[in-house]
């Protein structure tokens, strides 16, 4: 770029010459010339300077000059026809003014490459990545390793600011990066170094990238951990303690009176499960009151997909449907089973459902998510929490993981999904009907029987079996009976029939409906069904009126429970509120 620059600058100037006048377009030949052979001539030093530049006067005279003087091969024999490419080439001097800038040119080159060592040459590559400094006397830096900064950035605090303090304090030499203030903390001479962590040459200690926000925080964490210990191991000694009554040792026969660690132990932690039982206990210890007479046999009955299934669509939202034969279900045992219905769901989701489904109250007792055990992720029916016989309890669910407490109590059916025409609950009630009618010592062992099998349709084979079992002894009574008696035969004469005692009048007797065929069960459901008959009459007949009169009383309880909720809270001021 300078040679260029500089034959820029040379042929500008040496226009205003008196060749250049004569003839001005022989200074154009020069440099094809001298540049096809040797090269642009070197700029001077004076070229360089980029402030200095070329008149315009001159330049203008010179193009004018250009224009109006034609080329003469005899003034001008660098320009004849004849010449040859070696003749053209040949270096012919044109005047002193060229030789002179020519000869400046190359001077200032060379001062300019003597004023800068780095253009004075090649040099080897050692040479020329080789650090240079400014001083010549100021010695190398020291080749020291780099810290390890994945830890942090240590500190130069003391290397920066504390230099007169170290020299006070020779004795007790101070790493100058150590900003532990502890010099007991050093580190050793073996490690020591500009940077690193401990534990090899050249590294700083771990103290080293630590701040005194951080040893405060550390010491309170120490002081935290110790104070839990001490928390944990009081606690534990305070809970293990031996038990204050006879009942809680009999209530926790696993973890009986001692001083041994593993009795303590075992204390403290059914104390702990205790306290936790608060969630994951039911809220009562007995779910259903005492009752005198107790009922003889309690029915529970699940609500979700057993009496109701609720679905969603994106046509019509969330949907509930009541299973066929809700009605005549509940309503038909309610004259044998204390009804109870236990959903795990929560209260004031399922208790509007309960209050749709069953209107008159037919159901005792409804039990909500609250009267559920909590167990791994899962809600348990413990039927042991309901203070009733388990010997006389039946629970009807859908899920056997609601009832494994107690599976031999439960009777599960398939969920129900909605079809209509369903029949599977309805076709229950003969075999329920048959544990309540017929005294049933145990109801775990009439379950256990038809184990693995369809309650209503084994249930439908063995009632086949008995009924023929019994029009076959029925036949064979008749045939070794006299066919008339003495006293039937007075009894006729005076036109009265024979009855039998303790039959309730209208009915038919137990010996006449033997005679047409009829068991002991048939007997008993078509009773069962004239009382279902009478309750469905009344509830046609005043149902208005007690869904009225329910209305009204539990409008009365809720503005009682208002009126005293307002009385405590302003008897707590002390005053009165009438």
């Amino acid at each position: 770029m300078l040679p260029r620059a500089a034959s820029r600058a040379l042929r500008v100037r040496a226009a205003p010459t008196p060749f250049f006048k004569a003839s001005p377009l022989a200074s154009t030949s020069q440099w094809p010339r001298s540049y096809a052979k040797v090269g642009k001539p070197k700029p001077p030093h004076s070229s360089l300077n980029p402030a200095k530049k070329p008149s315009t006067s001159n330049a203008n005279a010179a193009a004018a000059a250009s224009k109006s003087t034609p080329v003469h091969p005899k003034e001008q024999p660098e320009f004849d026809q004849a010449s040859t490419p070696e003749r053209n080439t040949e270096p012919t001097s044109t005047g002193e003014s060229i030789g002179t800038s020519k000869a400046a040119g190359v001077q200032s080159q060379k001062e300019y490459y003597n004023s800068q060592e780095e253009f004075s040459g090649p040099q080897t590559p050692k040479e020329n990545t080789a650090p240079t400094t400014e001083d010549a006397g100021e010695a190398p830096a020291s080749n020291k390793p780099l810290p390890d900064l994945r830890q942090g950035i240590p500190s130069t605090f003391a290397a920066e600011f504390l230099k007169n303090e170290e020299a006070k304090h020779d004795a007790k030499a101070h790493h100058p990066i150590n900003i532990t203030e502890d010099p007991d903390k050093e580190p050793s001479s073996t490690h020591g170094g500009a940077g690193g962590r401990e534990g090899g040459a050249g590294e700083l200690p771990k103290s080293a990238y630590e701040t005194s926000v951080d040893r405060r925080r550390n010491r309170v964490a120490n002081w935290g951990y110790i104070a839990a210990l001490l928390f944990g191991t009081v606690g534990t000694v305070y809970l293990g303690r031996n038990w204050e009554s006879e009942e809680e040792e009999k209530a926790h026969p696993e973890a009986p009176s001692g001083w041994s660690a593993k009795l303590m132990y075992d204390r403290a932690k059914a104390r702990l499960n205790s306290q936790m039982g608060y969630y994951t206990e039911p809220t009562f210890p007995k779910l259903l009151p005492d009752m005198d007479p107790a009922p003889p046999y309690t029915l529970v009955i699940s609500l979700e997909d057993m009496l109701v299934h609720s679905e969603w669509t994106r046509e019509k939202g969330w949907r509930l449907a009541k299973r066929p034969g809700v009605d005549y279900f509940l309503r038909y045992l309610s004259q044998y089973y204390e009804l109870v219905i236990f959903t795990s769901q929560r209260s004031q989701d399922a208790d509007p459902i309960i209050r749709k489904l069953d209107p008159f109250r037919v159901v005792m007792w409804p039990l909500f998510r609250e009267a559920s055990r909590y167990e791994k992720g899962e809600y348990i029916k413990d039927l042991s929490y309901l203070n009733r016989d388990l010997s006389k309890t039946i629970i009807i669910d859908t899920d056997p993981s609601h009832v494994k407490l107690q599976p031999e109590n439960a009777i599960i059916l398939p969920k129900w999904k909605g079809t209509p025409g369903d029949k599977d609950l309805v076709a229950l009630i003969p075999f329920l009907e048959y544990i309540a009618t017929m005294g049933v010592n145990d109801v775990r062992t009439a379950i256990k029987s038809f184990e693995g099998k369809h309650i209503p349709t084994e249930f439908a084979l063995r009632e086949a079996k008995a009924r023929e079992a019994f029009h076959k002894q029925l036949a064979e009574e008749e045939a070794r009976k006299p066919k008339r008696s003495a006293g039937g035969a007075f009894m006729k004469a005076l036109g009265l029939k024979e009855q039998s005692q303790g039959m309730v009048p209208g009915e038919m007797s137990a010996a006449e409906a033997y005679k047409q065929g009829k068991m002991l069960s048939d007997q008993i459901r078509e009773r069962g069904m004239k009382q279902y008959e009478a309750m469905e009459k009344e509830i046609r007949e005043n149902g208005e009126k007690w869904l009225k009169e329910m209305a009204e009383e539990e409008k009365r309880f809720q503005e009682e429970q208002m009126k005293s909720m307002k009385s405590g809270v302003f008897g707590f001021f002390g005053s009165k509120k009438e």
